[in-house]
């Protein structure tokens, strides 16, 4: 088999979606997603083949169909072709195979392997009785159930309590590979990731997993792929779906065997359990290697913290989304604020909110005024540069180290933090311009020169950055380059500095991110982020301005805690007074440095199961990827306010000594995040 650490090839795949509905907005940032890793994939250079599909077989599948009054095929070939290809394609998601389940090529795949598995004695026909999901297509335990508000257990996101079946269905021997797979996530930390997920996992290896049950009476669920052996049986969906990972290299003669130890497959939370347990048994059962790791994402979430549903108002429409904004600013947003291991709120204000900044203001603004002075003060012909200065030397550093750095940032699954290192360089870019005052060197001839380097390095740090977020927004990143005169030309994401040519014609062109409010026929107000809330619960918000602080630095919601004793004015507290103050065990999941603010880091933790976000003016003493992981201290009730437009809530706990050094204040046992502190 080829050694995946010296092969060029890179394989991914994101979950196939199951056709029996439109599609929402978790499919869509699930396939950005795995569309920006491939993109990065095939920037750096590697042989990619992205996989995608819909699952197109199964019992819900009969019954909506059924409801609509069409037959299965009608419904899925519907659905699949122009309900979801269709969007992947607006949303410019560059797929390299599709597979539909009701091909016949894949229906003879899945025949072969059912076959080989069942030669090799691990499947067995017998009768059973247990709860059935039918939202989840599979059998459930009791354990799996969770009490609505209505009292009545059900499967996290069937609507429909389970029902309790009794048939005689073919089993696969999954229990068989139970401690292989075990043992395989102990000594492979990285295979699934987040590392929250795979202690899921590792918890569900804990107990006895048993057969799964791997067919269907067809006299029941008719719409199915036949067992080899026994035509009265129809596959079970999830053994029929996840076989399509492998189906388009098994469909131009390629062995199995050579590509599964290749794949990254990214997927949701909510099927981490047939991804996890299912698919790996299955893989080894088949005698092929096991995928090289399992991208695991959460869920998006309403901007009121709540899930979306269409019964509360809150849903996101996918296509109504993809009219109303740019495609590229869609990719840029989701990508820009969700994170893999925590739900992530989402909507119009947020989206318009990165739109005008990050992309408008920043990376918008840094080409007009490039091209722009440009055409100004050369014709619109791009000048050569002459001997830079310290400050030149260092953008051009900056530019040769931002693509490896980008590339180690997606390997490790920190898109967001790969993007926030490209919307730094386009800052600094922003920066340099102000500092350099362009329009007061061309005032004089004697400062030509320096004005063609300022121009030079304005615009090929413009061309660094578009291939540094072309993943992110390919259109606009293809569009930026137009304007600089570099219509079709591709470059790799590798380090390389002065490849525009001198005498390069600068034509420019419209504005690259227009703001909502200033696009022509179109009555979008942009309106203000809104308070994310949880449980009627406002879970994103900052400290108000009276919160105590260092002396030194802005309003935060850091709080020093000194060891001065209280001035002889100041009231002592009463104990009831203390115990009003909620002070709680918190993880950072995620943290990032606040644009335009030199001493704001924004972060992301983890309190329990309630996700929150807190501005911190702790930027001068800790990196934003050095607190990842970190547990803190957090007043958990302070009244919310808003720091440079991000609402926060909470205040992390801090210590400072006499000579202005801050300490975050922490813990000595690993306590789960959530613990209250007393």
């Amino acid at each position: 088999m080829t050694d995946t650490k010296q092969s060029n090839e890179f394989i991914i795949t994101t979950a196939i979606d199951y056709a029996n509905g439109e599609p929402h907005i978790g499919h869509v940032y699930e396939k950005i997603l795995g569309d920006a890793i491939a993109r990065y994939q095939r920037l750096a250079g590697r042989d990619v083949t992205f996989v995608m599909g819909t699952d197109e077989h199964g019992e819900k599948i009969s019954k909506a169909a059924a409801k609509a009054g069409v037959t299965p095929q009608e419904l899925v070939d519907d659905l699949s072709d122009r309900a979801f290809r269709g969007l992947w394609d607006r949303l410019e998601i560059s797929y390299d195979a599709f597979i539909r389940t009701t091909s016949q090529r894949h229906k003879k795949f899945v025949q072969d392997v059912l076959q080989r598995v069942y030669d090799a004695g691990d499947i067995y026909f017998a009768e059973y009785e247990g709860l059935y999901s039918v939202g989840a297509e599979r059998y459930v335990t009791d354990k799996e159930l969770v009490e609505g508000p209505d009292g009545v257990r059900r499967y996290p996101g069937d609507p429909q309590p389970p029902e309790l079946r009794r048939e005689a269905n073919y089993f696969f021997k999954m229990e068989k590979y139970q401690d292989w797979l075990l043992d395989t996530l102990k000594t492979n930390p990285t295979l699934i990731q987040p590392a929250g997920y795979r202690n899921e996992v590792l918890e569900m290896l804990s107990e006895p997993i048993g057969p799964l049950s791997i067919s269907r009476p067809k006299s029941r669920v008719p719409w199915g792929i036949e067992l080899p052996w026994d035509a009265d049986h129809v596959t079970y969906v999830w053994f029929d779906a996840l076989l399509s990972y492998l189906t388009p290299f098994v469909a131009s003669g390629r062995d199995p065997a050579t590509v599964s130890g290749l794949a990254w497959h990214v997927i949701g939370k909510d099927i981490l359990k047939p991804h996890a347990v299912f698919w790996p048994t299955m893989l080894k059962a088949a005698g092929y290697p096991l995928y090289r790791k399992l991208v695991v994402h959460s869920h998006i979430l309403a901007e009121d913290g709540r899930k979306m549903g269409k019964s509360l108002g809150n849903a996101i429409d996918p296509q109504q989304l993809v009219n109303d904004f740019p495609v590229d600013a869609i990719r840029y947003t989701l990508l820009r604020e969700a994170s893999l291991g925590a739900d992530s709120p989402y909507g119009e204000g947020i989206l318009v909110s990165r739109l005008n900044s990050d992309l408008a203001n920043d990376l918008g603004n840094l080409l007009s005024r490039t091209v722009s002075m440009i055409h100004k003060y050369r014709g619109g012909v791009l000048p050569a540069a002459h001997e830079p200065n310290e400050r030149e030397r260092e953008i051009e550093a900056a530019a040769l180290a931002l693509p490896g750095q980008i590339l180690a940032l997606v390997d490790d699954l920190k898109i967001n933090m790969a993007i926030e290192a490209a919307m730094n360089f386009v800052r600094d870019l922003n920066r340099y311009i102000a500092e350099s005052a362009p329009w007061n060197l061309a005032k004089s001839d004697d400062t030509a020169s320096r004005l063609d380097t300022v121009l030079y390095t304005a615009a090929e740090g413009l061309r660094v950055a578009s291939v540094c977020l072309e993943a992110v927004i390919p259109g606009k990143a293809r569009e930026l380059r137009a304007q600089l005169g570099l219509s079709g030309q591709t470059y790799a994401l590798a380090g390389a500095w002065g490849l525009i040519p001198a005498g390069t014609r600068v034509p420019g062109g419209p504005i690259l991110f227009p703001k909502p409010e200033q696009e022509e026929g179109k009555e979008k107000v942009t309106r203000p982020q809104k308070a994310v809330q949880k449980d009627k619960k406002v879970v994103t918000q900052v400290a108000p301005p009276t919160a105590p602080v260092a002396s030194t630095e802005p309003v935060t919601n850091t709080a020093p805690v000194t060891n001065t004793a209280p001035a002889e004015t100041e009231a002592l507290i009463s104990i009831d007074d203390f115990a009003r103050i909620d002070l709680r065990v918190a993880e950072v999941i995620a943290c990032e440095a606040v644009a335009k603010a030199d001493k704001l880091l924004k972060l992301t933790v983890k309190m329990g199961e309630e996700t929150r976000t807190v501005v911190s003016g702790i930027r001068k003493w800790y990196e934003p990827e050095a607190l990842v992981g970190r547990k803190v201290i957090l007043v958990a009730n302070l009244k919310p306010a808003k720091l440079r437009g991000i609402e926060s809530q909470g205040m992390i706990l801090a210590a400072e000594d006499d000579a202005g050094n801050l300490d975050l204040v922490g813990l000595t046992l690993d306590l789960p995040s959530g613990t209250k502190v007393r």
